[in-house]
Order: structure tokens, then sequence, then C-alpha cells
């Protein structure tokens, strides 16, 4: 199953406000129960849980770290850009990809937390049915 991109969306919304992770599940339950059946969330879960867990070292540490790990690529694009304002003609480029660079990294870092948010969530769902709440 392909992960919806309203539930992508509805992850990262959650992600943006300054709260806990159970306010957060608290929040995102009522809207995962309206949109997936049991079938589909569990067959979402599979999804979420392989993409995850299949994802290398640096998609875990872009992951986790997705701001640590762009900031290099930030320091190149403007060390680049006071070379360009400085004459050098090489450095426009370099800037551009360096920005570019940095912003890619901070994506797919963001979808990455969306991702385990949406899985962790679920897992809750679970957990709280099993437990008869």
């Amino acid at each position: 199953m392909e992960i919806p991109e309203k539930l992508l969306k509805l992850a990262q919304d959650e992600l943006t406000e300054y709260s806990t992770r159970p306010r957060k599940f608290e929040k995102m339950r009522p809207k995962l129960s309206m949109l997936l059946s049991l079938s589909q969330r569990t067959e979402l879960k599979e999804t979420l849980t392989h993409q995850l867990d299949s994802a290398g070292t640096i998609a875990r540490l872009v992951e986790q770290q997705r701001q640590t790990v762009a900031l290099p690529f930030w320091g190149i694009a403007g060390l680049a850009l006071l070379a360009g304002f400085l004459g050098n003609k090489w450095a426009w480029p370099v800037a551009a990809g360096a920005v570019a660079a940095a912003i890619s990294l901070q994506r797919w870092g963001w979808e990455q937390q969306a991702r385990r948010l949406l899985l962790d969530c679920i897992e809750d769902m679970e957990a709280r049915q099993a437990a008869g709440k």
C-alpha cells in the first residue's frame, strides 16, 4: 500500500505544532480512524515498518538529526554567496547547489519524521485497542 498523501500531510501538520507525542497521537487518532479501516491500517503499518526499517544508516541519521545534517550545506551556501559577492563567478553555482542540497536533506528528514509519527500513532492505536480503551 502506498502511503496516502493526505496521511503524510496530516502527520507533517502535527509535527509543526509544539506538543507532546501523546497529545499528537490524541489529535491524530480520530482522523486515522475515520480515514482508514482496520485492514488498511494494518497494511499501512506493514508498509511504514518496511520502509523505515529498510532505510539505511544515513536515512535514520537524517530522520533524527535533519537540521544538523543540513547545517554544513547551509554553511557552504553562505560562504559561496560571500565569495560570489566578492567577485568569484564559480561561487554562484556552488551556492545554488548547496542550498538545494540543504533543502532536500531537510525535506527528506521531515518526511521520514512524519512517517515515523504515523507509524507510532498506528502502533499506539493498536496498543489501546488491545488494552480495551
